[in-house]
């Protein structure tokens, strides 16, 4: 089985010692790379072409979101996830909008990083669970009417009330409603929570939020 190549890319010099330590080690992944700063990072990216980019949030002359949008926008066939200390809901969703895959906290363990890496590389979706329990806990679902899924969609890529009840053809007050049986379902208190519930649980896909 080919393994699967990743660059890594860190500003803190003992974070990138202890997850290239890992990294070599793990039968299934490749480290072709590392780099120091988002610049650096870049060039690599753009000369290895790696499966996967572990990429810092926070790094000196371009940050995680950034580069990550710059693949988005690029189409190189490369998965972000994003590499952090931080798992506010404003950082999470940020990296999804610019096209990341993956989201992992550096207080992760070695087997949930790997899991990371290989989920992304299958074409799915890979959130922390200490970010998941950051927005909620996982929630006993019921099943979303097709109306309701609509709404959500709509709300998730940021519109209004008014503008998904303009885009759906119904009433403001009918987006509302939806939204309220929408948060119930899900076990979510507002659009952000309900939106990285519903990714979390596979209720929306990255692809059609992103699209």
């Amino acid at each position: 089985m080919e393994k699967i190549k990743v660059i890594l890319a860190d500003d803190h010099p003992l974070t990138r010692q202890g997850l290239k330590a890992y990294l070599q080690r793990e039968s299934g992944i490749e480290l072709i790379g590392e780099a120091a700063d988002g610049k650096e990072a870049w060039d690599i990216i753009e000369k290895l072409v790696p499966d996967v980019a572990l990429l810092d949030i926070r790094m000196p002359c371009e940050d995680g979101i950034s580069l990550a949008r710059k693949i988005k926008e690029t189409g190189l066939p490369v998965r972000s996830v994003m590499l952090t200390s931080y798992d506010s809901q404003q950082y999470v969703l940020a990296s999804l909008r610019a096209g990341a895959k993956g989201f992992v906290l550096k207080t992760t363990s070695p087997e949930a990083l790997a899991k990371a890496i290989q989920t992304v590389m299958s074409g799915g979706l890979y959130l922390d669970s200490e970010v998941a329990s950051a927005v909620g806990q996982d929630p006993h679902l019921e099943d979303l009417s097709p109306r309701e899924r609509e709404v959500l969609l709509c709300a998730a890529k940021g519109l209004s009330s008014k503008e998904v009840a303009s885009e759906l053809y119904i009433s403001e007050r009918t987006v509302q409603t939806h939204l309220a049986s929408i948060y119930d379902k899900l076990g979510a208190h507002n659009k952000t929570e309900a939106m990285l519930l519903a990714l979390k649980t596979g209720v929306l896909t990255l692809e059609e939020l992103i699209e």
